[in-house]
């Protein structure tokens, strides 16, 4: 198990499931300004501590996907989105979680392996 949280803790996670082998860099205007790096899971192994209404939710371009953050310290915490591909495709169905990996307990992001992905061209 995974655990997680935000600066402040006002926004904390568990993830049922490990730290994938490589983290994704998304080069999106988005991700690239917030210095994100993603680790994905399956929706059913993502677990907020905290009540969900401590999140706050950013929403843009196509609207599909929630960008959640703390209100309070302003940290990235987890995404809810569709499952793209890497080279942007998507079954239309299928989501994703999105977990800032900067926010696990006991983790440092900047000695983890990442996979680069061109959300800049992509999206």
């Amino acid at each position: 198990m995974v655990t997680g949280k935000c600066h402040c803790g006002q926004v904390e996670f568990k993830v049922d499931g490990d730290i994938p082998e490589k983290l994704t860099r998304c080069t999106c205007s988005f991700c690239s300004k917030r210095g994100m790096l993603w680790a994905y899971y399956q929706p059913h192994q993502f677990h907020l501590v905290s009540p969900k209404s401590n999140d706050a939710i950013y929403r843009w371009n196509s609207k599909m996907v929630d960008h959640c953050f703390c209100p309070t310290c302003g940290c990235g915490t987890y995404s809810d989105t569709p499952d793209f591909q890497p080279n942007g495709a998507w079954d239309g169905k299928t989501r994703r979680i999105g977990v800032n990996a900067r926010l696990f307990d006991h983790f440092i992001a900047a000695n983890h392996p990442f996979f680069e992905i061109d959300g800049k061209n992509l999206w």
